[in-house]
């Protein structure tokens, strides 16, 4: 018999079919049971042989029905689902074909190269099943638990890139659900994994004035990315899409559109009045303004440049200051948020950051950078 883990119940099985059977006597038939996902219980499904009159036809009959059911039943083909919801019975390559469609026409660059990345590591699983499924009503609990299982334990990978895979198998269960093909979200049974505190590492203040230094001399369009980091927390995705336009040198702000922002909400951070000089010191706000600020080789151009830039040349900045793989160009936002709170408070830092909650905020800080009111300090209780 085939069967199927059920999440639910890790120690048990749930039995898709039993092995399809001639029965002769006052009747002939074949028969074998097949599991309904409407009921939730094993359904007997029968097909009779009477029929045939001459028995050498009805062996041979019984034969090949037999062997055509036993393949079909291997490969996932479910009569009760069949009959049921047609859209089930969709074959889920198909339906993967059509949500990578879907990626590569709607989704914002980097969220498309992502899933598109998933997508493969998910279609490069199924090949290595014996009996991969079929069906798209397949894409179940089960199948996606020992995927996540598979990314996790073979694949080696963090829990928090694990996580990251779970959202995804979410994200494309919704797609399944709201074109008909699957009833409910498998996703939701399978529990997130507790991640341990992030590598990335904040940068102290020696290390922040040592670096600081060294790019002033030898390259201040670089250390200008690295103040947009620190001082306005804007992603690398974002700021690669930054143009001189989008500075306001009357409100000292930075607008950041909802075509480009990770929230899809357009937004406006401050900026201080170091960047504001340095921008004018370096003549980027002469520039045309549909000119990208860190265009190709960090200097405004109509061409865009690309996020990994900043990455390439972070970690050549690294090298010469000997610094861990744990301190990133990101480290710059989390050292600008934390010394951001303690100096203006974790509400300033929440927005500057567009972060919708402190809860998100506090993230970014460890323990120890967190702020404490200074009202805390001077209160006076009654013990």
């Amino acid at each position: 018999m085939y069967s199927h883990s059920d999440s639910s119940t890790p120690r048990q099985k749930v039995l898709e079919f039993t092995y399809p059977k001639l029965h002769k006597g006052k009747s002939w038939y074949v028969d074998f049971s097949c599991f309904d996902p409407i009921t939730g219980k094993m359904k007997r499904k029968k097909y009779m042989l009477d029929s045939i009159s001459r028995k050498t036809e009805r062996q041979q009959r019984a034969h090949e029905l037999i062997e055509n059911l036993l393949s079909k039943l291997r490969k996932g083909w479910n009569p009760w689902v069949s009959q049921a919801d047609g859209r089930s019975y969709t074959l889920l390559i198909d339906a993967l074909d059509k949500y990578k469609a879907h990626v590569e026409k709607i989704m914002k660059p980097k969220t498309r190269k992502d899933y598109l990345s998933r997508l493969i590591m998910f279609q490069r699983y199924i090949d290595t099943l014996p009996q991969p499924p079929a069906y798209v009503y397949q894409y179940n609990t089960g199948l996606i638990s020992d995927f996540l299982d598979w990314i996790y334990l073979t694949q080696q990978v963090s829990a928090r890139t694990r996580n990251n895979y779970r959202g995804w198998c979410s994200s494309v269960a919704s797609y399944l659900i709201e074109r008909e093909y699957i009833a409910s979200n498998p996703v939701d049974r399978i529990k997130t994994l507790t991640e341990s505190q992030k590598e990335r590492q904040p940068l102290d203040k020696p290390m922040l004035q040592r670096m600081s230094a060294y790019l002033a001399e030898r390259d201040p369009h670089f250390l200008l990315a690295c103040r947009m980091e620190y001082y306005t927390f804007i992603r690398p995705i974002e700021l690669i899409e930054i143009r001189v336009g989008d500075i306001s040198v009357k409100d000292q702000s930075v607008f950041i559109s909802r075509a480009i922002s990770k929230n899809k909400r357009d937004g406006k951070v401050g900026l201080n009045d170091e960047l504001l000089r340095m921008m004018i010191d370096l003549g980027i706000l002469s520039y045309p303004s549909d000119f990208y600020i860190f265009g190709r080789g960090m200097r405004p151009t109509k061409r865009k440049g690309e996020s990994q830039q900043f990455r390439r040349e972070w970690c050549k900045l690294r090298k010469v200051m000997g610094w861990g793989s744990e301190y990133m160009f990101y480290s710059l936002k989390d050292s600008g948020l934390r010394d951001l709170a303690n100096s203006a408070g974790i509400v300033v830092a929440r927005d500057q950051a567009r972060h919708t909650d402190i809860s998100t905020t506090n993230k970014y800080l460890q323990g120890r950078d967190l702020p404490v009111h200074n009202e805390t300090k001077h209160f006076t209780g009654s013990l």
